[in-house]
């Protein structure tokens, strides 16, 4: 897996807090929080990038 790129946020101080709980609550780093949400956002979206190479899963060869 590539290394995960690193960028500054700017962001609300009542925001973060509201995130630190969230993330506490779920036993999860905030940072681990914010990626996990902003994960679900993306494939409610439609937005998921789409895998390099092949895309079937295991089982499913030569199944037509």
């Amino acid at each position: 897996m590539p290394p995960k790129k690193s960028f500054p946020l700017r962001i609300d101080p009542a925001l973060y807090q509201a995130l630190e709980r969230w993330a506490a609550d779920e036993l999860r780093s905030v940072n681990a929080h914010m990626e996990f949400l902003l994960r679900e956002a993306v494939k409610k979206a439609g937005r998921v990038p789409k895998e390099e190479g092949p895309s079937k899963k295991e089982g499913e060869e030569g199944q037509a």
